[in-house]
């Protein structure tokens, strides 16, 4: 019965919800608010579940940063159009209703404060390659087999592994691996690909476990990811030997 607010991926730690969201119940009165930034167009959403959802432009379609999309639910129209705290004011910027009703021209294109129509220009031709590419369907398959590559080198190495060990929650967008190497050698491991002009920031978050980060969205071509994998080996014997 009470609202929840929870991540669908994260980014920092590769972990994500597991498909299909079935701790979500059905006849819940209660509105879900997700945060899927890394998630939408890789990941299969269960939209049935979510009420209110946030996404970025800029992840997996590689659009334009500072700009995002909000989904509303029925039921989150209804909260939208029935709750009004009191003694909280909210800038004009930020008001999804008018006269108690959805301002239905936001979802329309009406805008507030002009955006960048450059920016718009650019995510419309980034959903135009999408559907290029397969679509939505064919998105999922590219960041799925980007992190398969992944795998692959991971069962056969001994000194990578998954911070998210359970496949289940692991992320196929943000995919962070712990390496058999000290802080200081994966900063030095990081350094060597970043000199070589392999690989760029891949080091881990600053508050996660040691470990690297490798993006594995649906812009990332699956060939590019396999050319990196030995590179990984190389550096790894470079720092491990030196």
């Amino acid at each position: 019965d009470r609202d929840i607010l929870f991540t669908f991926n994260g980014t920092t730690s590769g972990v994500r919800v597991e498909d299909g969201c079935d701790w979500i119940a059905d006849d819940r009165t209660g509105l879900t608010l997700c945060d899927a930034t890394s998630a939408v167009f890789a990941m299969n959403m269960p939209w049935e579940k979510l009420d209110v959802t946030t996404y970025s432009w800029q992840k997996v379609l590689g659009g334009e940063g500072a700009h995002g999309m909000l989904v509303l639910s029925p039921a989150a129209v209804a909260r939208l159009e029935s709750y009004t705290p009191e003694n909280r004011p909210l800038p004009k910027i930020f008001r999804l209703t008018k006269k108690g009703k959805l301002d239905a021209g936001i979802f329309k294109g009406a805008t507030i404060n002009t955006p960048s129509m450059i920016c718009v220009e650019d995510y419309i031709d980034a959903l135009a390659w999408a559907e290029s590419v397969g679509g939505n369907d064919g998105l999922i398959k590219i960041s799925n087999a980007n992190l398969a590559v992944i795998e692959k080198f991971e069962s056969e190495n001994e000194w990578i592994g998954f911070l998210a060990k359970d496949k289940a929650i692991r992320s196929n967008t943000s995919v962070c691996c712990t390496l058999d190497l000290t802080p200081e050698q994966i900063k030095a491991f990081v350094a060597l690909l970043d000199k070589e002009n392999v690989a760029l920031d891949i080091g881990g978050y600053r508050d996660a476990p040691p470990s690297i980060r490798i993006w594995c969205g649906a812009t990332v071509e699956t060939a590019d990811v396999e050319a990196l994998m030995p590179w990984l080996q190389w550096a790894y014997d470079e720092v491990k030997t030196n």
